[in-house]
């Protein structure tokens, strides 16, 4: 009898096995609720009111709402990037005294209501505020681009954080001391080896920082109803004029911000440079 190699025998007990099947069929309902959740809008809407999507497209408070927040988004997330990868290296690289404190304060804004991180923002940042008061001659938050930027920055930084942290926690040490040890300064081991090993998890965490700023409505609407970036704009319209008015201008913002996605994935699907299995 021709024995069946052992590789074949793992793909057929994993096809076979219930456990499999049952985490298959709940993720196929998962993925169901997703799809059908944003496919069936776009679907009403292009069948139902199409002309109303092409308005949406020539308007020019839309376009320049979806503009905002593609840059605004951008520039909260190099800000996260600048701030956020330093202290994810830290975190990874070093114990000390509270640390588990450091990284729960860091995970803060990911549980806490936007409209009340809005509001404390409002209180550190607004014209009367901590911060916002003495810098108001020289920069504006309340109602302006910063506010806007500000906003994003604090919702978003904790996705990119957690993913470079984890990217720095699965690089070997021995890795940078080698470097180290032929005489690179820990800058240059950090610039020439670190990122580049880390650079998959830093990337996603990058996508998904700006991800989750684009769609920051709570505490943006709180510090910075003005200038209206796409979501507040969406919620604008709905209030004072229905579902009619809103749904194209929310297609519109999901049909660019997933092009852009999926840009970035098919971009970086490949991308196994210092990929450890």
């Amino acid at each position: 009898m021709k024995k069946i190699p052992s590789r074949e025998r793992l793909k057929k007990a994993v096809k076979a096995d219930p456990l499999m099947v049952s985490f298959s069929f709940l993720a196929l309902l998962l993925l169901l609720f997703v799809f059908l959740t944003l496919s069936y809008m776009i679907i009403v809407q292009v069948t139902s009111d199409f002309p109303g999507l092409i308005a949406a497209t020539k308007n020019e408070s839309v376009i320049k709402s979806i503009n905002l927040s593609m840059y605004a988004g951008l520039l909260a997330t190099v800000a996260s990037f600048l701030v956020g990868v330093p202290a994810a290296y830290i975190l990874a690289r070093k114990e000390f005294f509270g640390k588990h404190v450091v990284e729960s304060v860091l995970d803060i804004p990911v549980v806490v209501p936007h409209t009340v991180a809005g509001i404390a923002l409002l209180t550190i940042f607004g014209s009367r505020g901590l911060l916002g008061g003495p810098l108001e001659s020289y920069i504006q938050f309340r109602d302006a681009l910063p506010g806007i930027v500000i906003a994003m920055l604090f919702v978003s930084a904790p996705f990119l954080t957690n993913s470079a942290r984890e990217g720095f926690q699965n690089i070997d040490p021995r890795i940078e001391n080698a470097a180290r040890s032929l005489g690179a300064p820990l800058w240059k081991t950090f610039l020439l080896i670190t990122l580049p090993i880390a650079s998959r998890h830093l990337l996603i965490g990058s996508i998904m920082c700006w991800a989750r700023a684009i769609s920051e409505f709570g505490a943006v609407v709180m510090i910075a109803y003005y200038p209206m970036v796409g979501p507040t704009l969406i919620y604008e319209r709905f209030i004072s004029y229905g579902l009619s008015e809103s749904r194209p201008i929310a297609v519109l913002l999901i049909l660019v911000t997933l092009t852009i996605f999926i840009a970035v994935r098919l971009l970086s699907a490949g991308w196994r440079i210092y990929d450890t299995d």
